[in-house]
């Protein structure tokens, strides 16, 4: 019995271009943030004159930071660019805190 349906060819899907973009992993939309740990070595104002360098923060913010990294064991101290991040972390490293750059 012949099938009395015509049929259709359908003419194939054509795919949208899309535009890839190619990085080198150097930038990133996500901030990166400096991490201060804490020492047994520093005075509270060796770190908060230090965090007023690095951050350009008041004496307040340095001593609210510096209490938290002493009690929590550490503290984001600065959110920001990789860039920014590196140089923070670069001062605060003067006088030989540790710090740890995260994505």
């Amino acid at each position: 019995m012949q099938d009395m349906h015509p049929t259709y060819q359908q003419a194939p899907l054509e795919v949208p271009d899309t535009e890839t973009e190619v990085t080198d992993g150097t930038e990133t939309d996500t901030p990166a943030k400096v991490i201060l740990f804490n020492d047994e070595v520093h005075t509270f104002e060796d770190v908060i004159t230090q965090l007023q360098k690095a951050i350009n923060c008041s004496r307040e913010k340095g001593e609210a930071l510096a209490w938290e990294v002493h009690t929590k064991g550490k503290a984001c101290v600065y959110t920001g660019a990789m860039s920014e991040c590196l140089r923070v972390s670069a001062v605060l490293e003067e006088i030989a805190l540790h710090t740890q750059i995260e994505m």
